[in-house]
């Protein structure tokens, strides 16, 4: 009997992962590799991204950094096309902005929705279409948030662009599912990131508290749980899940 751990098993496996400069993207990379996947680490920040490799590296793992603004798609056609045959394609990169719905200007949501969704859906176009021509099966894991479950004050642009993550991870799954490439999101709760902090200690420590009792779990989201959420989407451990939408929250947040 093969053992249970082996569904989890990446090795011989290609994996492009956007966002991966820092937060959730880093420990997908890092993950990733430590289950013998190769992982093209792709971000705008490309020292981060070298952070990372080397991170990679120490740890054992294989990584090749590929500069990346996920809003030009040219870059990330190319960018697809440099990881080579692929298996897995993680499009986490993405950004916040706060204002309020009567504050919010056209360029604001242009700038959210050009990365949050648009981005997603250059890097999914271009990976199914690569893993299609090559005839791979494969995996896409979008990132959507939990922010799209509930209205909260100031997050209009992002919400709405998760939202829009959620209706392309579906409709693809859909139209990819025949060609044997799965399609699933992970929609993260509170989750201590870069994007997250707050750049005040004592401001930081009081809001992770507050997130913290919001939870049945009583603690906040650490990127290493979203890791673990991706890496369960890109193995075969889920080889029967397409179009969902997982919701590592803590518990914050149960919608139906």
């Amino acid at each position: 009997m093969p053992s249970p751990h082996a569904s989890y098993d990446l090795t011989g496996r290609t994996a492009l992962i956007t966002g991966a400069a820092s937060g959730i993207g880093r420990a997908t990379a890092l993950l990733l590799a430590s289950a013998g996947a190769t992982v093209h680490c792709a971000d705008r920040d490309e020292k981060g991204l070298a952070e990372t490799a080397e991170q990679v590296a120490a740890g054992g793992g294989t990584a090749s950094c590929h500069p990346l603004d996920v809003t030009d798609r040219e870059a990330v056609r190319a960018a697809v096309a440099a990881a080579g045959p692929l298996d897995i394609a993680a499009a986490i990169a993405g950004v916040m902005h706060t204002s309020s719905v009567l504050d919010t200007r056209d360029e604001d949501l242009d700038r959210v929705f050009d990365i949050n969704f648009k981005g997603v859906l250059r890097t999914c176009q271009e990976a199914a279409r690569a893993m299609a021509d090559a005839g791979r099966p494969g995996s896409i894991v979008t990132m959507a948030s939990g922010a799209m479950d509930a209205a909260q004050p100031g997050l209009l642009c992002y919400s709405a662009a998760k939202a829009a993550v959620v209706q392309l991870t579906k409709t693809l799954a859909t139209e990819a599912g025949p060609l044997g490439i799965r399609v699933n999101a992970v929609a993260p709760g509170w989750i201590r990131t870069p994007m997250t902090d707050r750049h005040d200690p004592g401001v930081q420590e009081q809001t992770e508290a507050a997130m913290a009792r919001m939870s049945p779990l009583r603690r906040v989201g650490e990127a290493e749980d979203i890791a673990q959420t991706v890496l369960f989407l890109a193995s075969d451990a889920s080889s029967f899940m397409t179009g969902q939408i997982l919701r590592p929250n803590g518990g914050v947040a149960m919608p139906w």
